[in-house]
């Protein structure tokens, strides 16, 4: 349960962020300064951990670069992240993948994780449905 007191000192949380969970593959933009001048670096990997709530949330971003892992943690409050966009949507089991580190190449890959599906959404009218497939079949079957 988060302090009430420490959730008015904190601050508003980040409202531009998209929603991302652990297993997906994200690219964070992040500003970097050089001197005076303001720069955009792009760092792309598997979302590995989450930790932390409000002001205090952290993410932990893994990658491979020249066969070797870099981890970095990035505060999803900090302005120093432009933006983050979700690029795939992996399917994990766990809480923490750091089992990831382990694991080189084709390992690495998590399974796609499928859209939810609305129940209560209106059927596609884009082709036959299954009950009228069925009734071809068996007028066929009785002639």
């Amino acid at each position: 349960m988060k302090n009430k007191y420490l959730s008015l000192v904190e601050g508003p949380d980040r409202e531009d962020l998209p929603k991302f969970d652990i297993g997906d593959t994200v690219d964070v933009h992040v500003r970097i300064l050089e001197g005076t001048k303001e720069r955009v670096q792009v760092f792309s990997g598997t979302v590995i951990a989450r930790r932390g709530e409000g002001g205090r949330e952290m993410f932990t971003v893994r990658r491979l670069v020249q066969g070797e892992g870099v981890e970095r943690i990035f505060p999803a409050n900090s302005p120093k992240i432009a933006k983050v966009e979700v690029k795939r949507a992996g399917q994990a089991r766990r809480a923490k993948l750091f089992y990831l580190r382990d694991r080189v190449g084709k390992a690495t890959k998590l399974k796609e994780r499928k859209a939810k599906v609305d129940v209560n959404a209106a059927p596609s009218t884009n082709g036959t449905s299954k009950a009228k497939k069925g009734k071809k079949k068996t007028e066929a079957a009785a002639e």
